[in-house]
């Protein structure tokens, strides 16, 4: 990352307070990646010789993205009316298929761990006929991109300048660099599209669209903001809970290393030993060691180890799983031990109310902007694949999101309790296929399970259909 160039396109592209929060946050997020990929903070009271460092950060960070985006949430296209039913499927189709082609489950686990670390990020999206694949998204890091808000309405974007260096960063002639960049701006109703290739000077080396209208009536760009209050643009980044913490990690490890470098292994002691016989003595395995004896001393040399009786162990232990519990609490992650997993069995509510914590963490998360990007991306996909020509049905039609997690459920015990309420009378036949068989048609379902009933009745007239 070339901190010149993000300083001198934050400055030419925006201005005011907001930019200038945006040029003062750049090493501050360059931190908070280097601490993700294993740097370790400055601390003078660190050994030298020995440092341990297990990239905790890294673990919780990873394991927060993996539980909220692991399993990507399920998009489902429902119709406002119910004649469109057929239509809302075929989108629902169509949306799948576009997201399989773009890898959406990758896309979404990487962009999940760039907001987390680096405050935000922007999902990008483009439309490109000639291309294998015609409609992409793009997630990017806070760090290559730039954006301007609506100040009306801050989840709408005006401006979204994206950009990177094509050339090595060693290279410092300002002739010689090259950039790449890449503009959307809104200007009388329009979204105008500028992209090129530029020197270190900002001068074109290459343009591939000048002022180019994309035919757009938005910027096809939308920014997560990760926490945060009401208002902030900027974002938090959750590795800024997890470094002090880590330190202190880092720090006991390496202190605990250099004590029992000292301290475990016994002292050799010399009692009235002649200086010379002392300078010859090697210690090594099986070496001989020739003591003799001081002159004048009425003592015999000896050699003897005084062993240490140094002992913090269970101290030690403890320090290390308050920290680590520290962090884990920090994020809402459930600490799972082989004791805490034989105490709780194969349960899965026992599960759930485990992770209870980790849930309500990651359904904030999702109502605060990723529920929005969501169902800005389907809007925003249907809009680029109509104006490109694609024939998709239009109709009014709301998103359904369901966020799904990786754990486990006891399906069993609720199918058993879903049927039971069927034979009561208190759901309906419908509910229940709708909801146990999402692959099928519940009308037809229904209809075969009503056949079949009619059959049976009709092999056995005296018993009324029953054995």
């Amino acid at each position: 990352m070339n901190q010149r160039l993000y300083l001198d396109l934050v400055r030419t592209e925006l201005g005011g307070v907001y930019g200038y929060a945006l040029s003062q946050e750049l090493d501050e997020i360059i931190r908070y990646y280097e601490l993700y990929d294993g740097a370790r903070l400055p601390d003078g009271s660190q050994s030298v010789s020995t440092s341990l460092h297990t990239n905790w950060i890294k673990k919780l960070i990873n394991d927060e993205s993996r539980y909220m985006c692991a399993r990507p949430p399920e998009l489902r296209i429902m119709p406002r009316e119910a004649a469109d039913q057929e239509a809302a499927d075929q989108l629902t189709q169509w949306l799948e298929n576009a997201l399989d082609r773009n890898g959406w489950g990758r896309q979404l686990l990487g962009g999940a761990r760039d907001a987390f670390i680096g405050k935000r990020v922007a999902l990008k999206l483009s439309y490109d006929a000639r291309d294998r694949i015609p409609l992409r998204l793009r997630f990017a890091p806070s760090l290559e991109f730039i954006y301007d808000p609506d100040e009306r309405d801050p989840s709408v974007v005006n401006k979204a300048i994206f950009y990177y260096y094509t050339t090595p960063e060693t290279i410092t002639d300002k002739r010689h660099q090259r950039i790449w960049k890449q503009r959307y701006e809104m200007k009388d109703g329009r979204c105008i599209l500028d992209e090129g290739e530029y020197d270190g000077f900002g001068n074109p080396v290459k343009i591939l669209h000048n002022g180019h209208d994309t035919g757009l009536d938005f910027v096809p760009v939308f920014v997560v903001v990760n926490g945060g209050l009401s208002g902030d643009l900027l974002g938090e980044s959750d590795v800024a809970e997890l470094a002090g913490s880590q330190a202190a990690y880092d720090r006991t490890k390496s202190d605990d290393i250099e004590a029992l470098k000292y301290q475990m292994f016994g002292q050799k002691v010399f009692i009235d030993a002649s200086p010379e016989s002392m300078e010859s003595i090697k210690i090594a395995p099986n070496a001989m060691i020739d003591i003799q004896t001081e002159p004048g001393s009425p003592h015999q040399a000896k050699a003897q180890v005084l062993e240490t009786t140094f002992a913090y162990g269970e101290h030690m232990d403890q320090t290390l799983d308050r920290i680590k519990d520290d962090m884990h609490e920090l994020l809402s992650i459930p600490r799972i031990t082989p004791d805490l997993l034989t105490g709780l069995g194969t349960s899965g509510k026992a599960m759930r109310a485990l992770y209870w914590s980790l849930n309500c963490r990651c359904e904030e998360k999702w109502s605060g902007g990723w529920d929005a990007m969501l169902t800005w991306m389907v809007d925003a996909m249907f809009k680029l694949a109509r104006r490109a020509g694609e024939n998709l049905p239009s109709i009014n039609y709301t998103l359904n999101i369901e966020h799904l997690y990786p754990i486990m459920d006891d399906d069993e015990e609720e199918r058993a309790q879903d049927l039971q309420e069927v034979n009561a009378q208190a759901r309906s036949r419908r509910s229940y296929v709708e909801k146990w068989q999402r692959d099928v048609d519940a009308d037809g379902e229904l209809k075969q399970i009503n056949r079949e009933k009619v059959m049976l009745e009709e092999s056995y007239p005296f018993s009324g259909g029953q054995l």
